[in-house]
């Protein structure tokens, strides 16, 4: 069945408008009609079954039938990436949402090559690849920032597992040992972290650096590889 994330309010006999865009994808890509259903979501309400009850000549009209599941979250992990080329930004939002963050934080490095985000494309490949996967909430994504300047303003018991390509424990067993709790997982850019990043970066009391193995990965790579790590090691995997 089409799922959809919707801003709207979701409740029973509720009237939900879908944009211009989405009300063309249900009419002419999937060819649905008056009274079909889909599952529809807004990361508060849960999801919803919907079914079309009107079509204008400027969009849909939907109206909320039944919930079908109440909201959820994930596990509290959040991927810290550095900003990269566009294609590789972008590969990592889509396949960190299939993998459950809850968030996505851009940091600008030492080392990071400026590059122009579209902060409105990234999260439209979120929302896309949240409705592909059955979750009922979209991961918020950060403007980028300043590396340091995260640092200085870090969550309280928020713990950081830090991608060293310069070597580490190993990820599944530096994790095990770590324990659960609210997580982040920092990807650096192309070049790699600076000397004084990474002396700042392993000596805070909140860090745990690991190795991601014996090659040097692309920054969209290590993101999925991490975040695979942490899912098996503390994540919603078995459950």
């Amino acid at each position: 069945m089409v799922r959809l994330f919707v801003t709207g309010e979701l409740s029973p006999d509720a009237a939900v408008l879908p944009t211009l865009d989405q009300s063309r994808y249900l009419t002419q890509v999937m060819r649905l009609k008056i009274g079909d259903s889909l599952l529809v979501f807004n990361g508060v309400d849960g999801e919803w079954r919907c079914v079309i009850a009107e079509m204008l000549k400027k969009g849909v009209v939907l109206r909320g039938e039944e919930q079908v599941q109440p909201q959820s979250t994930g596990p509290d992990v959040e991927l810290l990436i550095s900003v990269v080329k566009k294609s590789a930004l972008e590969f990592a939002v889509e396949k960190a949402t299939e993998l459950g963050v809850r968030r996505i934080r851009l940091v600008v490095t030492q080392r990071t090559q400026t590059q122009h985000v579209r902060m409105d494309r990234l999260d439209a490949i979120a929302i896309e690849a949240a409705e592909q996967t059955g979750r009922v909430d979209v991961p918020m994504i950060d403007e980028p920032v300043k590396l340091a300047e995260l640092l200085d303003g870090w969550e309280t018991g928020r713990r950081l597992m830090f991608c060293d390509e310069t070597g580490g424990e190993p990820a599944g067993a530096a994790l095990q040992d770590a324990g659960e709790g609210p997580w982040a997982v920092l990807i650096g850019p192309e070049g790699g972290f600076s000397p004084e990043e990474r002396d700042r970066l392993r000596a805070l009391p909140f860090t745990t650096a690991v190795s991601l193995g014996p090659r040097i990965l692309r920054a969209d790579t290590a993101a999925i590889a991490a975040l695979t790590l942490w899912q098996a090691a503390v994540g919603d995997w078995d459950r």
